[in-house]
């Protein structure tokens, strides 16, 4: 999480409730569209914790690789959820 942003661990629990929450809400044709577009929404709110996590020195328990690989990877899952949107 960047330092940036406030209550990190608030931060980090309401986003994981997000994605339980939108998830849930693929599975009902009723609010399928609404939860893919919250999805692509998250998606691009944790984008900045990802770029910051690739390119800070504090994550060294993570193969670099691996860090970098998540953000393309995040366009590939916004694409993904557009295709139920």
């Amino acid at each position: 999480m960047p330092p940036y942003i406030p209550a990190h661990q608030l931060m980090v629990a309401l986003s994981g409730l997000a994605e339980i929450v939108l998830g849930i809400g693929l599975l009902f044709e009723n609010t399928r569209t609404w939860s893919a577009w919250g999805i692509i929404a998250l998606l691009i709110a944790v984008f900045p914790a990802n770029i910051y996590m690739a390119t800070s020195d504090k994550f060294k328990q993570f193969p670099k690789w691996i860090l970098y690989a998540r953000l393309p990877l995040q366009f590939a899952l916004m694409a993904w959820a557009y295709s139920y949107a």
